[in-house]
């Protein structure tokens, strides 16, 4: 098949589909340019009006194709200067961009043609799992999203159903709140390809990737607009247990999904009017994509052992007081970071049956010990 047989096919499933899609579960085609022209992507569009999956993962569905499919049917979409094909906003106001792949990363903003978008995110995840020399079978895909994107997905909601609520089209079913959300449409995106660059099956499995997406100044203002009397501090303490990490990285995942679920449940408790008061309606469009981190994560794995401390100056645990260490060593180090580096995991936790001081020895059969290693 030539590259120009093939673009035309590709171009023809988008036909279909979109016939598909005028004939079921669309609203008036000119409810449908609205959408595109306060800037709503292609994909929310179909995901939020309950379309069919192959139209969301459908990679040709790009505004241009919409528009010429609306020109074709309704006489009042005519303009080529028609604002929803305006190549400043290059971001949808509700999925930031994330189902039309354009995202910041630490060298810049990767941005390519519509049809090879996601093949460019899916090797960038090929390559980080091949940059750590992982071995893999299978893999499971985790994604994060700033609660933004659920913020500005009510948001469209309630301002299509202020302005066509009252229309005979315009019903419950036709514009459900169980319908499609952004972290499916993107699976639905994402995994076909993923498969492929990576050779392996998607499925339930103990190696994780992880796709964290961020977008700080969107954040910040939704922080700002929401009541003051819900907010809280958070808590800092360290949890139970020793802790070895090479970096800070993972305790800031777990401050930022800390802090984006206490967000998600805010919204959740506000009602749609005190929602409506709070933000504007559409949202603004925007013109920064989202941040995208990449992280490949393994299900951690446990050794198990006996050990002797023969000296009356080594601790158990890592002691210090005053920045001052007190012994020489202690056993946590001395077995943990040679296990972790054998392993070449991320980091390491000891677990012990019971402690001595560090003057006492441990002597016999040995203190029973686990070391759990993490993200080998």
């Amino acid at each position: 098949m030539t590259a120009t047989s093939a673009a035309m096919e590709v171009d023809a499933e988008a036909r279909r589909i979109l016939e598909r899609a005028a004939a079921a579960s669309f609203p008036p085609l000119h409810a449908v340019h609205h959408l595109l022209s306060v800037g709503v992507c292609v994909r929310c569009i179909f995901r939020m009006f309950g379309a069919f999956s192959q139209a969301c993962s459908c990679t040709s569905l790009t505004v241009s194709v919409l528009h010429s499919f609306l020109e074709e049917r309704d006489d009042s979409v005519k303009s080529e200067s028609c604002s929803c094909l305006s190549t400043d906003e290059a971001c949808c106001s509700v999925c930031f961009g994330i189902l039309l792949p354009t995202c910041h990363q630490d060298d810049g903003v990767a941005s390519v043609d519509d049809t090879s978008r996601i093949d460019i995110i899916t090797s960038m995840v090929s390559q980080a799992v091949q940059g750590e020399s992982y071995q893999i079978d299978q893999f499971s895909l985790e994604i994060s999203l700033p609660a933004v994107v659920a913020a500005n997905d009510r948001s469209i909601r309630l301002y299509m159903k202020q302005k066509y609520g009252k229309e005979n089209w315009f019903k419950g079913e036709i514009f459900s709140q169980q319908t499609m959300s952004v972290k499916e449409a993107l699976r639905l995106l994402i995994v076909p390809s993923l498969e492929k660059q990576l050779d392996v099956k998607h499925g339930n499995n103990s190696f994780r990737i992880r796709l964290t997406y961020t977008h700080d100044d969107a954040s910040l203002k939704l922080n700002s607009l929401l009541p003051n009397d819900r907010n809280r501090k958070r808590k800092t303490e360290s949890r139970e247990g020793n802790d070895t990490r090479r970096n800070s990285t993972y305790d800031d995942k777990q401050i930022l999904s800390e802090t984006d679920s206490f967000i998600h449940r805010t919204l959740e408790g506000i009602q749609d009017q005190e929602f409506c008061s709070l933000f504007q309606l559409p949202p603004e469009k925007v013109f920064k994509p989202c941040h995208l981190v990449i992280s490949c994560l393994r299900s951690p794995i446990y050794i198990g052992g006996r050990y002797l401390k023969l000296s009356r100056n080594v601790s158990q645990s890592c002691w210090i007081i005053d920045d001052e260490r007190m012994g020489e060593a202690s056993v946590e180090e001395i077995i943990g970071e040679n296990v972790r580096a054998i392993c070449r995991g991320d980091g390491c936790k000891f677990h012990a049956a019971g402690r001595e001081d560090i003057d006492v020895r441990m002597l016999g059969s040995g203190r029973p010990f686990l070391i759990e290693i993490l993200n080998v």
